[in-house]
């Protein structure tokens, strides 16, 4: 079992920037492939971003590419992301999530319970 726990979310205006973390207890956090996913009101969970077990591989969704940066801390069981630019359509729920997948929902096991991004023009 992995817990996970998100924080950092808030309320910000357009062109701000946000850091969000997700900390991980239980089993050995460098275990697994860590990704961001987020949902937007109305709309289905969406993958956002993706790093490897040891840092090194990160994948992104299209639209945040070049604005977001994941990271990992394997020594404080933490996973970060670092989200600047921020624009109004980034606002939503971000969930944290660790498993063994790339961008599927269904690849990842474990989640947290969702920080609160919102992005004001």
């Amino acid at each position: 079992q992995v817990q996970l726990v998100e924080s950092g979310g808030g309320l910000v205006q357009a062109g701000d920037s946000l850091r969000l973390s997700c900390a991980a207890s239980g089993r050995t956090f460098s275990s697994y492939a860590m990704a961001w996913f987020r949902q937007a009101p109305g709309k289905e969970r969406e993958f956002v971003a993706r790093i490897s077990r040891s840092g090194v591989t990160t994948v992104y969704v299209d639209s945040v590419k070049g604005r977001f940066t994941v990271s990992r801390d394997n020594a404080k069981n933490t996973l970060y992301l670092q989200m600047n630019s921020l624009k109004p359509e980034d606002t939503a729920v971000y969930y944290c999530a660790a498993g063994r997948g790339i961008t599927a929902i269904n690849e990842y096991d474990y989640w947290g319970q969702g920080t609160q991004v919102t992005v004001s023009t």
